[in-house]
């Protein structure tokens, strides 16, 4: 599907740098015209209440307010209105203590009740504020006309005309003007540079470019069987995909966490933070056997983290083993078809020269010996695949000049083919380690001791050798261990370590003992297998 390609990153941030402008604009306006208004009210107000002092304190609107009419005499209007001109004042009025006006600069309120709005002139208190009146707000200053006696006789007040909205931002357009340009041209330039210092740190790459990325990755991670962890320099979790939890039994809310934080064995933990000399590195990681590959990652010449990739080879390591086993039996069987080659021809050799009697003591002789281990494994071992690994395995012991003992008391009943498959496994892995810890030793033994419980199966492999070295009943089980000093093919420490995997798994475990040498005991639990 393609991705519709949106706005470019660098016009997102002008778009975003524009509604900021347009947005600090509005906050300029509206806190201009409050300070307009503020301003408004105290410069005007105070020069008002100046001029409504003088007017309330002239001698004659003291003597002539408390006798006067409306619309009768000029003393009253002449003085106020002298008042307003002096003043710049926009309407001036005189009204007696009952509010009614006798003079005024507008004449529609002669006669009629002075508008005070919030004033507290009634108190004998001057007072400046904002009046409604005529459908007009006014500033207005209130202040109280007194006589000789100090009593209130009248109202002197001085209006200015409040200018409006309109009238404030048209003071303030020039500025106004100003402060945008200067805005966005600060705008403009700051998304410019902001945009090409992102799209260096995010390599030229535009949101919806990183969006697309970031979803591909995490159906790419999430889709992988195969495990997948990344950590930064300081050993925190960066990515780690649903098979890399499972394998590793990390918790889900395990990214951005120190891997040392977290509950992971000690040798994982090793793996995922050294740097690996060889691919393909087998970890025992509880009952599975896992392949890291450790991969750093660098950018700009220094290293940033590295990447793991985790395989399960459990059930391919279970193959590997199993084909192994196959290729001994037929190596074996080989050698069985080696030895009775032999036999053949000495056999063929008593016929040619005529000795009849020995040829048939002879043939007699090899019979009875084969039939007899045959009957003594089958009777005591009922599972056709183990008791003809044993029967394979005593030939080989024999070429390599080793004593091969089934135990006398060793039972077992017929098994399921899963377990006859672990049992195998198990027994042809501990008998070659057996040899192989006897090889080259006189009077050289393996004893194999099978036991069935009904519910348990116990297989016992205990050889003469020298046993296992002291201090190291653990860690002959970790995969990479071993105690030979050459390398076969395949590698060595392997088939311990899978030998107790599947012991495990079948409900069992593996463990082992020194007595004369070394003795290991294999318990699996039959219909357990997971």
């Amino acid at each position: 599907m393609t991705r519709r390609r949106g706005m470019s990153l660098a016009g997102q941030y002008l778009v975003l740098q524009l509604l900021i402008v347009l947005a600090v604009l509005v906050a300029v306006v509206a806190i201009s015209l409050a300070q307009s208004a503020a301003t408004f009210e105290r410069v005007e107000g105070r020069r008002a209440l100046s001029a409504a002092e003088a007017l309330g304190s002239n001698p004659a609107v003291r003597e002539l307010l408390p006798t006067a009419e409306p619309r009768t005499g000029a003393a009253l209007p002449a003085v106020a209105e002298s008042i307003r001109t002096v003043s710049g004042s926009s309407q001036v009025a005189l009204a007696k203590k009952d509010r009614t006006v006798v003079a005024s600069s507008d004449p529609s309120l002669l006669g009629q009740q002075l508008e005070l709005g919030e004033s507290r002139v009634m108190e004998g208190r001057a007072w400046t504020g904002v009046v409604d009146g005529s459908g007009a707000a006014m500033l207005s200053a209130h202040v109280p006309v007194l006589n000789d006696a100090g009593e209130m006789i009248g109202i002197a007040a001085i209006s200015r005309n409040y200018p409006t909205t309109l009238e404030r931002l048209g003071d303030a357009v020039p500025n106004l003007l100003t402060y945008v340009g200067v805005a966005s041209i600060l705008g403009i330039a700051g998304s410019f540079l902001l945009s090409r210092r992102v799209k260096r740190q995010t390599l030229g790459m535009e949101p919806s470019e990183i969006t697309g990325l970031v979803e591909n990755r995490e159906a790419m991670l999430h889709g992988l069987k195969e495990g997948v962890v990344a950590l930064d320099p300081h050993e925190r979790i960066t990515v780690a995909n649903g098979s890399a939890r499972e394998l590793l039994g990390l918790p889900a809310d395990c990214v951005g966490k120190r891997l040392a934080s977290l509950p992971v064995d000690p040798a994982v933990k090793v793996v995922l933070t050294r740097n690996q000399q060889e691919p393909d590195q087998l970890v025992l990681v509880g009952e599975r056997l896992v392949v890291f590959n450790r991969v750093p990652i660098r950018s700009r010449g220094r290293e940033i983290g590295s990447v793991t990739t985790l395989r399960d080879r459990t059930e391919l390591s279970e193959l590997e083993q199993e084909l192994g086993t196959t290729r001994t039996a037929t190596d074996t069987l080989r050698a069985q078809a080696h030895e009775f080659a032999n036999q053949l021809h000495v056999i063929s050799g008593l016929i040619q020269i005529g000795d009849y009697d020995s040829v048939v003591q002879f043939v007699n002789g090899a019979t009875v010996d084969r039939t007899r281990l045959n009957d003594e494994v089958t009777a005591r071992i009922q599972d056709p695949a183990l008791a003809a690994l044993l029967i394979a395995k005593s030939s080989q012991a024999t070429e390599r000049n080793v004593a091969l003992l089934l135990d006398p008391e060793s039972r077992l009943a017929p098994v399921s083919d899963e377990l006859s498959r672990d049992l195998v496994t198990v027994a042809g892995n501990l008998v070659d380690n057996a040899f192989d810890a006897v090889s080259g030793a006189g009077a050289a033994s393996v004893q194999v001791l099978v036991e069935d419980s009904g519910g348990q199966v116990t297989l016992t492999v205990r050889d003469s050798g020298p046993g296992v070295p002291a201090g190291a009943a653990d860690d002959i089980f970790k995969q990479g261990f071993t105690t030979k000093d050459s390398m076969r093919e395949g590698g060595r420490g392997f088939g311990l370590a899978l030998s107790r995997v599947v012991c495990r798994r079948s409900g069992g475990d593996l463990t082992v003992d020194n007595d004369n040498g070394a003795v290991f005991t294999a318990r699996f639990t039959r219909g357990a297998r997971k």
